[in-house]
């Protein structure tokens, strides 16, 4: 997959339950207090709605608008229709994104596409792995110790400080290095 070089993609993968998005509430405010603006793309499964029955924007898609925008001075959604797609859709997420306004982007879900990701491993919770044979996984973090022998590094699930710390050193340092900001 081609991702645009001055923007770093970062994957979270994990099995539904295993904690992506409770870890991603606790990243985001972690590396925006340093200053990193950081953009978030979310796998949805099949159809979804982010405006409901009753609300004007939906009576309006569901009229007939291939795009309903909706926005306010303090935010602003684009609902787009589309036919069902086959392939990497990811990519064309990530060029839709404001690249201008973003150091980084990270990804929730999106197992089978090849991009850096940390996957998210709860031994407990039984789930296979998906590290080794997912060469795109750079670490794994867990809250035990894992059922097989790796190289990568090994992340504390539990302590979001110290992913963060791994996301700033791994993307953001390299990007400041390669860009010369």
């Amino acid at each position: 997959m081609e991702n645009p070089p001055e923007i770093p993609v970062l994957g979270f993968a994990a099995y539904s339950g295993t904690g992506k998005t409770s870890l991603l509430v606790k990243l985001l405010p972690l590396l925006g207090e340093k200053g990193i603006r950081v953009g978030v793309i979310k796998h949805a499964h099949h159809t979804f709605d982010i405006d409901h029955e009753g609300k004007d924007s939906y009576a309006l898609r569901k009229a007939g608008a291939k795009q309903m925008l909706i926005g306010s001075d303090r935010r602003w959604a684009l609902i787009v229709e589309t036919e069902k797609r086959t392939g990497n859709i990811l990519n064309d997420f990530i060029r839709r994104l404001d690249h201008e306004s973003l150091d980084l982007i990270l990804v929730e879900g999106f197992k089978p596409e090849i991009i850096a990701k940390i996957e998210l491993i709860r031994p407990s919770l039984g789930n296979p792995l998906f590290y080794p044979e997912d060469k795109s996984v750079i670490a794994v973090a867990t809250d035990a110790d894992l059922p097989v022998k790796t190289t990568l590094p090994v992340l504390d699930l539990n302590n979001p400080q110290q992913i963060a710390e791994f996301i700033i050193t791994r993307f953001i340092n390299q990007k400041q290095i390669q860009t010369g900001t």
